[in-house]
């Protein structure tokens, strides 16, 4: 059966589409989608195929956008995409993602959202923001938003979400309740003594194992981590990294063991590539050890940086690999890493990388 590959960009002026075949030598670019709009995150759900994008800022406010003809038409929604009248508005939404049949959306000042209705309408899950923990929530660089949404892939009761800087939270009732899940991560900006807090730590991308439920990876601002029992514990595993810094994090579509990691130098050294020498590194063993993969990437004056959720990976096999940067350049690799195209160049900067394989 024939396949088609889209490569979904959000970037600060709107969504673009790459479209290949399962060859991936060579790609279409459709775009800009989404009227130019600031596109945090742009998603696809991999059952109906259907693509949403969430973004805005404060002058447009936070939307959800929606295609379901593969991008080449859209409409979008903001209904419900509020809090109460005298709480902080809502800026943007930052993260999307389908879960069963319904859609969440993570947004900034950090919160969740529902829909029921595929974006049409959407109700807040209060239960986050209600935590006790809430009144000391700190922002991050970007703010305070949630940016990772992982829904269970069998139960939907269950998510994990990560705040910057707020750490990671779960629930396992739908959003009732939520428990703090950072025991093991670092908080290196706080006082001496202080640095394992229970909550409070700037997590900036998680994401699950595929086929293991409990395995989660985290790339913190302080360092980069493993959970093999679904955040109640978390061990460090950035050793043999060039540093303990950055943001995207990418699990192999079938092997949990398998991840890729884009390393910056640093959070007051600039936050591009180490040495302006880029490199996605990968470890086979769950992150007891680490390969730095570089054929086809610019090895001098690569300033650049990756932001949380530009690095993506296809369900083909071998397995795509795809990163954006925020220069504007797109990569890929055909071949789990090994070696690497430049796919597109001079786009806005790329805040989001995500996938679709189209059978048929």
């Amino acid at each position: 059966m024939a396949q088609k590959l889209l490569v979904l960009v959000g970037t600060r002026k709107g969504a673009f589409v790459l479209e290949s075949d399962a060859g991936r030598r060579s790609w279409a670019l459709r775009g800009p989608f989404c009227e130019t709009w600031p596109m945090n995150h742009v998603v696809a759900d991999q059952t109906t195929g259907t693509i949403y994008g969430g973004g805005g800022n404060e002058w447009f406010g936070p939307a959800i956008w929606k295609s379901t003809d593969f991008g080449a038409s859209w409409t979008h929604s903001s209904d419900g995409l509020a809090y109460a009248a005298g709480e902080t508005p809502i800026k943007s939404v930052w993260s999307v993602a389908p879960a069963g049949g319904s859609l969440y959306a993570g947004v900034e000042p950090a919160g969740l959202f529902r829909s029921d209705d595929a974006g049409q309408s959407w109700r807040h899950v209060a239960g986050l923001r209600d935590h006790p923990t809430r009144p000391d929530w700190q922002p991050g660089g970007a703010g305070l938003i949630l940016h990772s949404l992982v829904p269970h892939p069998t139960d939907e009761r269950k998510i994990w979400v990560a705040i910057s800087a707020a750490g990671v939270f779960h629930t396992a009732d739908g959003g009732e309740t939520w428990e703090p899940r950072n025991q093991g991560t670092r908080a290196d900006f706080l006082p001496a003594g202080e640095n394992y807090p229970e909550f409070g730590q700037c997590v900036h991308c998680l994401v699950m194992a595929p086929g293991m439920e409990d395995r989660l990876y985290q790339q913190n601002h302080c360092g980069m981590y493993r959970s093999d029992d679904g955040g109640r514990r978390w061990e460090s595993i950035e050793a043999g990294l060039p540093s303990s810094f950055g943001f995207p994090a990418a699990v192999h579509p079938r092997d949990p063991a398998t991840l890729y990691l884009l390393p910056l130098n640093g959070d007051t050294a600039g936050r591009y590539v180490p040495e302006a020498r880029a490199a996605v590194w990968r470890t086979r063993d769950g992150g007891e050890s680490w390969r730095a993969l570089r054929d086809g990437l610019p090895q001098q004056n690569a300033f650049f940086g990756v932001l949380r959720q530009a690095m993506a990976t296809d369900r083909l096999d071998p397995a795509g690999i795809y990163f954006g940067t925020s220069t504007g350049a797109l990569y890929a690799s055909a071949d789990e890493g090994d070696s690497w195209n430049c796919i597109a160049q001079h786009l806005p900067t790329i805040c989001s990388v995500e996938t679709l394989v189209v059978d048929g």
